[in-house]
């Protein structure tokens, strides 16, 4: 691909992020009557302060104006970062026992106080990014706090990873699954690529022997015990030895998984394994370009149930494709991969991005024509798990990497 292409596309990313993903959380998502943001802002612009609000996107929210304010220095960005702290330590963070709650109510009011792993994990994730962008000691002291204490009540010491979910009090609970699509099983691939994800900022910032400790066995965990060593993917959910309980694809998580398996051994820094790591990245997302994709229309298809292929185009799996297929590229120099993540996001511009009034829709069919059914969002352009991360962090991410490709 010629560099013209390549800086064009470098300054899609940047107006994308700016103009149409911040600006319409910026306008839309704050609540000034309650405080932090609303739960649900329904498509095409239509905010619900009365919908229940998520430990996942209050999160999400914080990480990406932390994210962003790192990279445009927009003071708006920083505030709306700093709401976002605010209201989880005012709201989400569990004041006697420690940890994150799981979900709010339009007023702040817990209705779900256990301490899903997943949701712990992304606080860290944010956290840390929130430290990164503001210099404050005490958000990267929240983050080392929610470590411990995942590491001190979730942590299986003896088959390793963490299990999914634990009572308000961090005793065991009967109900560890993420939502009422996902399996009850005590361990999950979600819950560990994001515990990964959270691991690896923190290690950024706080380079201390438990989390490098942690981190180095979590990555070794994904690529043992996740990854399927014949068929290049990533299996879903698993017993407490590790053995798995689905036969379901995932083509977005397999594709976001092999960026950030590289990702997590860049920052651990160890020659062997970052070349081990390397390899399945590589196969990942081989795999997921010659099973996952859309050759006729572009796009990544939703998921393998069985023999059966369900050809939704969800946002978040366009998103990571994007990032994913570009990793690659840097990874082999394959034409092929750069073509792949150049045509997704074609698709993704053509029938995804809502131009109009901002943010991203949800899901279409396979042709492009929006269809709800597709997720778990029902139309919305906010939700419990519908937030700016996945597609701020893919414009980041595009950005960062098309800046060095220019520089070569």
């Amino acid at each position: 691909m010629d560099r013209k292409r390549l800086r064009l596309l470098r300054s899609r990313m940047e107006t994308e992020l700016r103009d149409n993903i911040l600006n319409f959380w910026l306008r839309y998502a704050p609540d000034t009557v309650n405080g932090g943001f609303v739960g649900i802002i329904h498509s095409p612009c239509e905010p619900d302060a009365s919908g229940p609000r998520s430990l996942v996107l209050n999160a999400r929210i914080l990480w990406t104006f932390s994210a962003s304010y790192r990279v445009f220095g927009n003071p708006a960005c920083l505030l709306e970062a700093e709401r976002a702290y605010d209201y989880l330590m005012k709201h989400f963070k569990d004041a006697v026992n420690g940890g994150m709650f799981w979900m709010l109510d339009g007023q702040g009011i817990v209705t779900s106080s256990k301490k899903q792993v997943y949701g712990n994990a992304f606080a860290i994730y944010a956290l840390t990014e929130f430290h990164l962008a503001s210099g404050r000691r005490d958000a990267l002291d929240e983050a080392v706090s929610l470590f411990l204490l995942l590491d001190r009540h979730a942590h299986d010491s003896v088959h390793r990873g963490y299990i999914e979910a634990l009572s308000e009090d961090w005793s065991p609970c009967v109900d560890m699954a993420l939502s009422a699509r996902e399996l009850n099983a005590p361990k999950s691939m979600n819950t560990h690529l994001h515990v990964l994800e959270g691991f690896t900022n923190l290690l950024r910032v706080w380079d201390d022997p438990r989390i490098r400790e942690r981190l180095r066995e979590i990555l070794q965990v994904t690529l043992q015990h996740i990854v399927d060593p014949v068929e290049d993917r990533f299996q879903l959910y698993f017993d407490m030895n590790w053995h798995p309980l689905s036969e379901k694809t995932s083509f977005g998580h397999d594709i976001e998984g092999s960026w950030l398996i590289d990702e997590a051994a860049a920052v651990l820094g160890d020659p062997a394994l970052t070349e081990r790591a390397a390899a399945i990245s590589e196969r990942m997302a081989r795999r997921a370009r010659l099973t996952g994709m859309d050759p006729v229309n572009g796009g990544m298809y939703d998921e393998l149930r069985g023999n059966v292929l369900h050809k939704g185009k969800i946002w978040w799996v366009q998103a990571e494709a994007i990032v994913g297929f570009m990793n690659a590229w840097q990874r082999t120099g394959e034409e092929a991969f750069l073509e792949e993540m150049l045509d997704t996001w074609l698709f993704t511009d053509a029938f995804l991005v809502d131009h109009a009034c901002g943010e991203w829709f949800d899901a279409t069919d396979e042709s492009g024509k929006q269809i709800t059914s597709q997720s778990t969002e029902q139309g919305q352009k906010a939700g419990p798990w519908k937030c700016p991360y996945h597609n701020a962090r893919m414009c980041l991410e595009m950005m960062h990497r098309l800046d060095a490709t220019l520089k070569e």
